[in-house]
């Protein structure tokens, strides 16, 4: 292998030497360097070339697009958007900023904020026939399943957005996914409750307008408090992206067939709700009611260190960050801001902080960088907030959608992209005859 040096993406000046040990070849692929992060080497050649795919089960070691959206340092605990690091933007911006710099690849100025939170604004609304589509679901039904179901019919509902090929049309559908999230969520919640739909108020901001959906209703006004609409915001903000998950991947590869922007995101929805992705805060909150009790957290610190055991422990460690993961630290000072504004004494959170503290005590997670991830803390706060467990993973969806549709619009405006179709390390039977069933044994 030759000595890798600095190089902008797709014009490599250094290459990775293969040696087929077959006959004694060598095979040059081009090794290519982005802004920030490890070196790719680029196989696209490599099936041509020896007759050979690459097997990566999970996709851990291959790049499968270029991207200049989001950045992931998991060794160092780094997470930007656009180049900002995600403390500063939880800190200091609103949601609708980070929505803009996604979207747009910079920070908005006052004049383009305005304009693009109002045309946010005047998209939150339904048309009036989805309302009837919520009633051909059960009345318990989890209410991502009728995620699902409602945006993958607003295509039904809005074929003026629908021609990806339009740049317009992709603005539109972008604007639309953005707008109508919170208020698919908040029906969604409302049905599950058997009270009226609240529609969307346009003197509100989006996350505040987003929790008057969920906890008004027509015979009480709902007066959001700035401490929760803060928490919000920065959950927003924080689960807004994260480069090539599972279900940015999942929209990203629906997208690649030529699918329409909704039902791109509704395949996303649909990857979201796994309980390994987007159910994470959900499993934190059930294993420390689990565990129960300060006295029996050693009980389950000693299980999950048994290989043995099937009992892990939830919200510590993630598939990219091997250190602290950047997020979590908003989500800790967030959780005791709602927890003293709402004067709340939660015994999960005390829980909490004391797994915490003994988990990153002992040697076995100090080793294995197993750290509180964004999840740990996440779920106590929207509990408090009085949001339901089975609206998190919603929560998230909502969060996500500006993410899944600036990496979607970033795909379809890639002219290298080309419609995902990965292959395979066959191990079932080779080419055998059809034997009619009389003569089979």
């Amino acid at each position: 292998m030759n000595t890798p040096q600095k190089a902008a993406a797709g014009a490599s000046e250094v290459s990775f030497t293969l040696t087929d040990s077959r006959n004694g070849e060598t095979i040059e692929l081009p090794v290519l360097a982005g802004t920030e992060g490890p070196q790719v080497i680029d196989v696209r050649r490599l099936y041509a070339e020896s007759g050979c795919f690459t097997y990566d089960p999970g996709y851990t070691s291959t790049g499968s697009c270029e991207s200049r959206i989001t950045f992931i340092d998991g060794d160092k605990g780094i997470l930007l958007y656009r180049g900002h690091p995600i403390e500063e933007l939880a800190e200091h911006a609103e949601y609708m900023e980070v929505c803009y710099l996604l979207l747009y690849g910079e920070l908005p100025t006052q004049d383009q904020k305005d304009k693009f939170e109002k045309n946010i604004t005047y998209h939150t609304m339904l048309h009036e026939q989805l309302a009837y589509f919520f009633r051909g679901f059960r009345r318990d039904s989890h209410p991502m399943a009728v995620m699902c179901g409602v945006v993958g019919a607003l295509s039904a509902f809005y074929h003026d957005s629908t021609d990806i090929s339009d740049p317009k049309h992709r603005m539109v559908a972008s604007h639309r996914l953005i707008a109508k999230m919170p208020t698919i969520a908040a029906m969604a919640y409302k049905f599950s409750l058997g009270q009226p739909f609240v529609y969307p108020r346009n003197d509100l901001r989006y996350s505040e307008n987003f929790m008057h959906m969920m906890f008004a209703t027509p015979c009480e006004d709902y007066v959001v408090s700035p401490v929760l609409a803060r928490a919000m915001r920065r959950i927003l903000i924080l689960h807004a992206d994260h480069e090539q998950n599972a279900s940015t991947s999942t929209v990203r590869l629906a997208g690649s067939s030529g699918a329409n922007p909704f039902a791109c995101i509704a395949a996303g929805i649909a990857s979201l709700w796994g309980p390994a992705h987007g159910g994470a805060n959900e499993a934190v909150l059930k294993m420390l009611e689990e565990i129960g009790s300060m006295d029996r957290i050693p009980e389950y610190v000693k299980r999950a260190k048994d290989k043995d055991d099937s009992f892990r422990l939830m919200g510590f460690g993630h598939r990219v960050y091997k250190n602290f993961d950047p997020r979590a630290t908003v989500m800790q000072k967030t959780c005791h801001e709602v927890l003293g504004e709402l004067g709340v004494n939660e015994p999960l959170l005390e829980l909490a902080m004391e797994l915490e503290r003994i988990a990153l005590e002992d040697d076995y997670f100090v080793e294995k960088k197993l750290y509180p991830n964004v999840d740990f803390y996440s779920g106590i706060i929207l509990r408090a907030m009085g949001i339901p467990s089975s609206m998190f993973t919603v929560l998230f969806a909502v969060a996500r959608t500006v993410g899944w549709v600036a990496q979607w619009n970033e795909m379809i405006e890639d002219p290298l992209q080309k419609i995902g179709r990965p292959r395979q390390l066959y191990t079932g039977p080779s080419q055998r005859p059809y034997v009619r069933i009389g003569d089979r044994e």
